[in-house]
């Protein structure tokens, strides 16, 4: 067995699109890290289409999101059929300063622009490496792997992060519990062209259910729209002569999810349920793929040992209800990604990561709990209100207020707090640019934490930026925005503040942050608030939160 000595930072098992992310996150920061997956190849399977408007705010922080846009199709709405009639019709429409909307796109694809990314930052899959074995100790981590060629591959890592998938070799490893259960129906997926005079508006999703007299479903289809003319997933229930009986729960870590080996159905599986079920008449052609998949609910009950962490799959799954799943391992792969570059730079002590399961896991524990309810009630028999249930569903609502890093609550109590998601904004000017710039423009490849100062004293503001400074030395960028002009011509930011201003000309800033008079805010990697203070307070602010990832 080949043997090295530390020669990366980071070893990330599983190149789907959570360790993709991760390796993505990690080389931003400038943190080495070796990606492995067991697979020759990309599968071309559109399994995770649902990409969330709060994944592409983070993938805009990354530089990641242009390519993004240009590959996926906007989700509009859904349409629900009960028994041939429509029954309800949902519009996914966000408040207007949401900067992005919800989309489609195959998994192979989101695969494909995330790979092109962490290989442009130096980070490329070694495909057909298998991780076989690990331990740890208190100095970091000595995994085995097997390489394409058969050759076996002894390393020493600072820290391992698993996102293996369902079935993670990494969590079994770690003996982490894996509580849930499973849905005993079994589905089948299709990617396919749906013509005739299938006439579903651009962008809807259609969920067609038939209903039995005791009000039960006992057949449905769901249909997401993909790119290319007439394309979609479709899902529905597999027919007897496909079903394989589920193998129980007898042991502890036999997990029922995902994607079944075997033959998968044939377009004329899938054209009998289009026939019964779709509220137009439809002909199925251009089949790329199928697959039989069954659901489970699970959970982990730590994100991580030591130096070793679970991430997506591997850490919880669920029903693929709401397009949750991906979207929620993207942001485990973030939040877990910027924690350990601090570490890693010796920026933050170690304790630091215990954070990431204290912050993640209260979120997959409410998404599994959600996306049970969801697939068992319906989406559209949610308590909370609309606007409510559209945001949660975008992944907006993510936050972290009870968490350990969020600092003491300033201002308003319902305006954005330490822990929450940090809002985008519009209409911030410069005196050089000829057109206004969002929020995410001025923080698009910043990979570190960011202070924005609101004031519109230029001495205050000065003065703070220097305490900011002085106080973060260089591990942080320090901004300055200054509120709208009452009347008359907008006058360009003062040049002596010592960092770069911007005018909150449109009142956009003030209107969704309230600043409760001349206010600080710090904006995390992850793009969500660490602290709030008074502007007087900058250093007491930054130095309070420093030590508390210092320590």
């Amino acid at each position: 067995m080949a043997r090295t000595g530390t020669t990366t930072d980071v070893l990330i098992v599983g190149a789907g699109p959570v360790g993709l992310s991760a390796a993505g996150e990690l080389r931003r920061h400038g943190v080495r890290c070796r990606l492995v997956d067991r697979l020759p190849a990309r599968l071309p399977y559109a399994k995770a289409v649902g990409i969330q408007p709060r994944t592409l705010e983070l993938w805009d922080r990354m530089g990641l999101v242009r390519a993004v846009l240009e590959a996926a199709v906007p989700m509009r709405g859904q349409l629900t059929y009960v028994n041939g009639r429509e029954a309800a019709r949902i519009d996914l429409d966000l408040p207007a300063e949401v900067p992005y909307g919800f989309a489609a796109l195959p998994q192979y694809e989101t695969e494909r622009l995330l790979e092109e990314y962490a290989a442009g930052l130096g980070t490329v899959i070694e495909r057909g490496t298998e991780l076989v074995s690990f331990d740890q100790d208190p100095d970091g981590v000595t995994a085995r792997l097997r390489t394409a060629s058969g050759a076996d591959e002894e390393l020493r890592v600072r820290y391992l992060i698993g996102c293996d998938g369902a079935h993670s070799v990494v969590r079994k490893t770690l003996g982490l519990s894996y509580e849930g259960g499973a849905f005993p129906e079994a589905y089948m997926l299709g990617d396919v062209v749906a013509d005739g005079d299938w006439d579903l508006p651009p962008g809807y999703a259609l969920r067609s259910e038939h209903r039995a007299a005791d009000g039960s479903t006992d057949d449905v289809l769901v249909c997401i729209p993909l790119p290319g003319a007439g394309r979609y997933r479709m899902s529905m229930r597999v027919p007897p002569d496909l079903a394989e009986p589920a193998r129980g729960q007898e042991a502890s870590d036999r997990v029922e999810h995902g994607l079944a080996g075997g033959p998968g159905p044939g377009l004329a599986h899938l054209q009998a349920v289009v026939d019964r079920l779709a509220p137009r008449p439809a002909r199925l052609s251009g089949l790329r793929w199928s697959s039989v998949f069954r659901i489970s609910h699970r959970i982990v009950d730590r994100y991580g040992v030591g130096r070793v962490f679970v991430a997506g799959d591997a850490a919880h799954i669920h029903p693929p209800t709401g397009a949750q799943g991906m979207n929620t391992g993207v942001q485990d792969a973030v939040n877990l990604g910027w924690k350990l570059a601090l570490v890693v730079r010796g920026e933050a002590g170690p304790a630091l990561l215990a954070s990431y399961d204290a912050e993640r896991r209260p979120v997959g524990e409410e998404v599994v709990g959600r996306t049970v309810r969801h697939s068992t009630q319906g989406f559209e028999n949610d308590p909370d209100d609309r606007r409510t249930v559209l945001l949660r569903e975008a992944q907006l609502l993510v936050g972290y207020r009870d968490g350990p890093l969020s600092g003491v609550p300033y201002g308003p109590v319902d305006a954005p707090q330490p822990g929450d998601r940090a809002p985008d904004c519009a209409g911030l000017t410069t005196p050089i640019a000829a057109f206004p710039l969002r929020l995410l423009d001025v923080l698009r490849g910043r990979p570190g934490h960011v202070v924005l100062l609101y004031g519109a004293d230029p001495a205050a503001l000065a003065g703070a930026a220097a305490d900011a400074r002085e106080a973060g030395g260089e591990a942080h960028a320090v901004l300055a925005v200054l509120p709208r002009e009452a009347s008359g011509p907008a006058q360009a930011p003062p040049a002596s503040l010592g960092v770069p201003a911007y005018r909150d000309a449109a009142g956009e800033f003030a209107q969704l942050y309230r600043p409760d008079g001349a206010t600080g805010f710090v904006v995390r990697p992850d793009g969500q608030l660490a602290a709030r203070f008074p502007l007087g307070g900058t250093t007491a602010a930054l130095s309070g939160y420093l030590r508390a990832l210092s320590a």
